[in-house]
């Protein structure tokens, strides 16, 4: 069958059309692939950067922008989401202006819309702001993947792999790091403004380097856009549903009601779409391919747990040991410093053995990290949480690069762009699904524990006395008007704090437990021997 026989969908993307796969390393244009692809990178590590440069920052956001402490999350929420949105069209809109132009276009209006976001001045607008910035961050995250796969000769694609996967692990990462340091040098508004200068270069270099492949004008006919407004329903709905559902008794609220039901009938209508539909909006094609299935399975655990521990860490430390973004940032260091240390470390393993393995081999590790942190308490700082990073840091590495590693192992080139799409698409529906599981899971368990400590604290105990007592006095001596209510405030401060303190364990044991489950369900992948050159390949 010949590419004129096939649905505009099904053909190969001009990439793969013009190049072949690339043949031998000696055959391949370095300065060009490295300039232009290098572009690409650096626009990746700003998109998934601007997802967690936030998270050190929020209260000076917060009050900078007068939001109140429901409305701040929907600064990360919302960026996400608008990813989520805008990475399934990648694939078909690369393919239907050409990777270059596409791109660039991106860039441009990532840089637009971070300046309005630096410059808003209500929740209302930050929102707005934040999701025309995550709209453009998503079109730039998946084309660079699809774009290593298919520029690569084939002997350097596991090491274009461990870079993108340095890119997606180390970025979030180091967000809050850079970010804290920002807010406290320049203020928070520089979140955003930092990415004019970077997002300039990123426009020269693929705007010069990076024309990889074509545009194919065939793709305009027909483009879905019935099965992108269902997406976006689905996607919306879900996400408002899990982060404003306990807030709002769940379905007693009728909005998280009706929205519940919305979800689950657009959900299923855009299935049914993608499926039915002549030029689907996002291909469903790569899931007939069980590894595929299996490492979408395993990137959303991993989405979860990257952006999970980030955004759960960064919120203890200000919450609870009250640190300035400086020292979130410099706390947070530790994780991104293992993780870029762990890059060749990772490619390694990968190398060497079965990715199932890897999987493995990196969920256990996360797991192990996350779990020290069940045993947290208010006193912990920067030392105790250490190992907790270190351990998570690389385990994320080398379970990120194996789960996408295994997601595209048997994938042919013709479904790479649709299979890159619906990898980064899984791990963002992955990290906004547990920024919201989460958010629930620290509030619903923090009254919980609350409920649990008052219960267990009587007039009749010893130590409670003791403490009221004491409070007591310290309220009289520092000139309380009525020192004894001031002394039973501070006395129920003190059982919040350690009720939410008991509440950020549970989300560690939350995270630590999807990262077991996902190394069990990495036994049932397929088979497949390591990673080798091809023959005469390995000189290059």
């Amino acid at each position: 069958m010949t590419d004129a026989a096939l649905d505009p969908a099904d053909r190969p993307p001009p990439a793969a059309a013009a190049h072949g796969p690339l043949g031998p390393a000696d055959q391949v244009d370095w300065t060009k692939v490295f300039l232009g692809f290098g572009g690409m990178v650096i626009g990746q590590f700003m998109a998934v950067l601007d997802v967690q440069i936030v998270a050190a920052s929020l209260s000076q956001i917060q009050a900078g922008i007068g939001a109140s402490s429901d409305e701040i999350s929907w600064v990360q929420t919302i960026y996400l989401l608008a990813e989520v949105v805008m990475i399934p069209l990648t694939a078909y809109l690369s393919k239907l202006w050409g990777t270059q132009k596409f791109y660039v276009a991106a860039v441009i209006a990532f840089i637009f819309a971070s300046i309005a976001t630096g410059l808003s001045t209500s929740i209302e607008m930050m929102i707005v702001t934040r999701a025309l910035q995550g709209l453009a961050g998503g079109a730039m995250i998946p084309a660079v993947f699809a774009t290593a796969m298919t520029v690569f000769p084939i002997e350097r694609r596991i090491t274009a792999n461990v870079i993108v996967g340095l890119i997606v692990t180390l970025a979030p990462t180091v967000g809050p790091t850079l970010g804290g340091h920002l807010t406290e040098a320049l203020g928070w508004r520089w979140l955003f403004f930092v990415n004019v200068i970077p997002g300039l270069v990123v426009v020269f270099l693929v705007g010069r380097y990076a024309d990889f492949d074509k545009g194919d004008a065939s793709y305009a006919k027909g483009i879905d856009w019935t099965g992108l407004a269902l997406m976006t329903a689905f996607l919306l709905s879900m996400q408002y549903v899990l982060e404003e559902g306990a807030s709002e008794n769940w379905f007693a609220d009728d909005m998280i009601l009706w929205l519940t039901v919305l979800c689950v009938l657009a959900g299923a209508a855009f299935i049914w779409r993608q499926l039915t539909y002549r030029q689907p909006i996002v291909s469903l094609a790569p899931f007939r391919d069980r590894n595929f299935t299996l490492g979408t399975i395993m990137n959303f655990v991993s989405g979860m747990s990257l952006y999970g521990g980030t955004f759960v860490l960064p919120l203890f430390l200000a919450q609870i040991r009250g640190y300035s973004p400086a020292q979130v940032g410099t706390t947070m260091l530790v994780s991104g410093l293992t993780m870029f240390l762990a890059a060749p470390i990772a490619g390694r393993v990968i190398r060497a053995m079965d990715v199932r393995i890897g999987m493995i081999l990196g969920f256990a590790l996360i797991a192990v990290g996350l779990s020290q942190g069940v045993h947290v308490t208010r006193d912990w700082g920067f030392q105790e949480f250490v190992v907790l990073q270190v351990l998570r840091g690389l385990g994320s590495m080398i379970a990120m690069i194996a789960a996408s590693q295994m997601s595209i192992s048997t994938m042919p080139v013709s479904l790479m762009k649709d299979a890159s799409g619906l990898v980064n698409l899984i791990r963002n529906v992955g990290g906004a699904v547990g920024l919201a599981l989460l958010t629930t899971l620290i509030a619903h368990m923090s009254a919980s524990h609350f409920i649990d400590l008052t219960s267990g604290v009587s007039s009749a105990s010893m130590e409670a006395q003791s403490m009221m007592s004491g409070l007591t006095e310290m309220m009289t001596q520092g000139g309380s008007l009525d020192p004894e209510g001031a002394g039973r405030k501070a006395f129920g401060a003190m059982l919040h704090r350690q009720a939410l303190t008991m509440a950020f364990g549970d989300a560690f044991m939350f995270l630590a437990l999807g990262c077991v489950a996902a190394a069990f369900l990495a036994l049932f992948a397929a088979p497949s021997k390591p990673a080798q050159a091809p023959p005469g390949g390995g000189g290059h």
